[in-house]
C-alpha cells in the first residue's frame, strides 16, 4: 500500500491557468485539520502581523459589508469582525472542511460571522454588494486570475476596496535565496510530517514561484479597473495589494 502522503490528491496544474478546481478543493480539504498549526509553525507567527496590516487597509474607509474570500479556517475573517464589530462580515471558501473549522472558531470566540461556500470565479453575491473584499494567501490558487478580478470588481461598490495579501516569488536578494531554500526544501518536509500530505506542501512553493511578481499583479488589477497601490513585507516575502474601485 502507498504511504499516506502518496495517496493524496494529485497536484493541481499551474496556478492561474484553467484546470480542474476540484483538485485544489480536495487538497485543502485534506490539510484542514492541521492548517492553523502549519501556518503558525511555517511562518514563525509573522503572518499574523501581515494579516493585521491587511485588516487595517480593508477597514480604513469604515466598510459596512466585508467579504473575506478564500477564508480558510477564518483567521482573517474573525480578525476583521473583532476589529469592526458593527460590520457585516462574510467568510467564503470552496473547501467545506475549512468552513466547518471556521464556524467552530467563530462560536468559541462568540463572534457572529456567516461562512459559506464560494467560487471566486462565479460569486453568488449581487453587484456592488460589498464595501471591502480581502483575500489572504488564496488568490494564487484561483484557476483564472483575470476572471477572479472581474468578479471581485463586480461585487464591490464604487469606492470599495480590494485587499490581496499574497506570497510573491521570492526576491533575488540574500534573504530571498534563504527563503527559497526554506520554502522549497524545508516547508514540504515539515508540512508533510504535520499534515500527512507532502504533496500539498510541494504545491505551495510551486504556486508561489509561478505567481505574478508584485508589479505584474498591480498591472492586472489596474486592467480590471482598480486604482492600485502595494507594499512589501519582510524583505519582499509577502505583498499586500490594495485596489480601489
Amino acid at each position: 500500500m502507498l504511504p499516506k502522503s502518496e495517496r493524496k490528491t494529485q497536484l493541481p496544474a499551474e496556478p492561474g491557468r484553467e484546470r480542474d478546481p476540484q483538485a485544489v478543493r480536495e487538497m485543502f480539504s485534506e490539510i484542514a485539520p492541521r492548517y492553523d498549526l502549519l501556518n503558525r509553525v511555517l511562518s514563525a507567527g509573522v503572518d499574523q502581523s501581515w494579516r493585521r496590516a491587511a485588516v487595517r487597509e480593508a477597514l480604513g474607509h469604515g466598510p459596512r459589508r466585508v467579504l473575506d474570500l478564500a477564508c480558510g479556517t477564518g483567521d482573517l475573517t474573525l480578525l476583521l469582525k473583532q476589529s469592526a464589530p458593527h460590520a457585516e462580515v462574510v467568510g467564503g471558501d470552496f473547501a467545506p472542511p475549512m468552513l466547518e473549522r471556521a464556524r467552530a472558531k467563530a462560536r468559541r470566540a462568540g463572534l457572529e460571522v456567516r461562512f459559506q461556500e464560494a467560487d471566486a470565479l462565479n460569486l453568488s453575491f449581487p453587484d456592488g454588494h460589498f464595501d471591502a473584499v480581502t483575500i489572504a494567501f488564496g488568490f494564487r490558487n484561483f484557476a483564472d486570475y483575470e476572471r477572479a478580478l472581474a468578479e471581485l470588481y463586480r461585487v464591490l461598490r464604487p469606492g470599495g476596496r480590494l485587499c490581496i495579501l499574497e506570497f510573491p516569488p521570492p526576491p533575488k536578494s540574500g534573504l530571498g535565496v534563504l527563503y527559497r531554500f526554506y520554502f522549497t526544501r524545508i516547508l514540504p518536509f515539515v508540512g508533510g510530517l504535520i499534515s500527512g500530505n507532502a504533496a500539498a506542501y510541494r504545491y505551495l512553493p510551486a504556486s508561489v514561484e509561478r505567481f505574478p511578481d508584485p508589479q505584474t499583479l498591480a498591472r492586472m488589477m489596474q486592467q480590471a479597473g482598480f486604482r492600485v497601490r502595494h507594499k512589501l513585507f519582510t524583505g519582499g516575502i509577502a505583498a499586500l495589494h490594495v485596489g480601489e474601485k
